[in-house]
């Protein structure tokens, strides 16, 4: 890498493909995350190769954005690639979902830390792609995350964006709940409750939750395409429109 850029030891992360390290900057001293992808590791894997090749396309187009993970340098050599993005030490969203908190309707940034700031920021764009790359404005290919994943993609076939309002949704659902909409035991079992779509909200657990964010997820959370909600509706949601202004009057 240049040489400015310097790999700290501290604060490693590994994951499949590779490690998550915490850099700096020798000019500034500013921090910064790099993530060191094994291309050995993804000689035999198609799909992932394909996947991490196109995120920091993405992640440069969508540079600027205040909720993205900012990518500020990529590099490639003999045996790895190196994205440097935002440092974002101040934990993740899964794994507060995952402890069984659950959260007010009045959700605000500070509430969910993500980046020493507080900011909170998307990150891991390796499975994203470009809506309308066919020309019916359709994608394919079974990706995603059991609890996360809509039926359209587990079936098999064509579907267009509104599989994220699905997702979306869900993790809506769990920040609200404490809890998945849909589970099992396995992964098999996951996908077979997505599949059947049917959404409950148990009464112990949604009794101080309002009608109208339920309403909200019954329209993000919905097996007829028709009928669900696309990204623009989700904004234009009383609810949301009201956490808005919550948000701006503290």
């Amino acid at each position: 890498m240049d040489n400015d850029i310097y790999l700290h030891k501290l604060d490693i992360r590994i994951f499949m493909f590779g490690v998550v390290y915490r850099c700096f900057s020798a000019a500034t001293g500013e921090s910064f995350a790099c993530k060191s992808i094994d291309k050995h590791a993804l000689s035999e894997d198609t799909t992932n190769r394909e996947c991490l090749k196109k995120e920091p396309k993405i992640l440069q187009l969508l540079s600027g954005c205040p909720s993205i993970v900012r990518l500020y340098r990529f590099y490639e050599d003999d045996d790895s690639l190196h994205m440097v993005t935002d440092l974002c030490n101040g934990g993740n969203m899964f794994d507060r979902m995952s402890s069984g908190t659950s959260f007010s309707e009045d959700i605000k940034p500070d509430n969910i830390l993500f980046d020493s700031q507080g900011r909170l920021k998307l990150a891991d764009f390796g499975s994203a792609d470009w809506f309308g790359v066919s020309e019916d404005g359709t994608m394919r290919g079974v990706l995603g995350t059991p609890y996360y994943v809509a039926p359209e993609v587990l079936m098999g076939g064509e579907y267009n964006e509104k599989v994220d309002v699905w997702s979306a949704g869900v993790i809506l659902y769990i920040m609200l709940a404490g809890a998945p909409p849909f589970y099992g035991d396995s992964p098999v079992e996951i996908f077979e409750s997505v599949l059947r779509g049917s959404l409950r909200f148990p009464l112990t657990i949604f009794r101080s939750v309002s009608s109208e964010a339920k309403d909200l997820l019954r329209k993000m959370i919905c097996r007829d395409v028709l009928r669900q909600f696309s990204a623009d509706q989700v904004l234009r949601n009383p609810w949301i429109i009201n956490v808005r202004e919550a948000q701006v009057n503290g």
